[in-house]
């Protein structure tokens, strides 16, 4: 699985960060990704994250 932020539509609310730090981090008021590949034990989490972007800046390809 992985997972991607676009940054032009990440707004830095950091609710990504807040659900599962092991993939995002805060990074001058946007979203990234931390590694290449989601950890398969933060896949679920990965998941909430995406699901709970106000905006839809994450995309999960599995």
């Amino acid at each position: 699985m992985k997972a991607t932020v676009d940054p032009d539509l990440c707004i830095g609310c950091g609710v990504c960060e807040q659900i599962c730090d092991a993939v995002f981090e805060m990074d001058d008021n946007v979203a990234k990704v931390k590694g290449a590949e989601v950890p398969p034990e933060a896949e679920a989490s990965c998941q909430e994250a995406a699901d709970a972007c106000p905006v839809e800046a994450i995309t999960i390809a599995k």
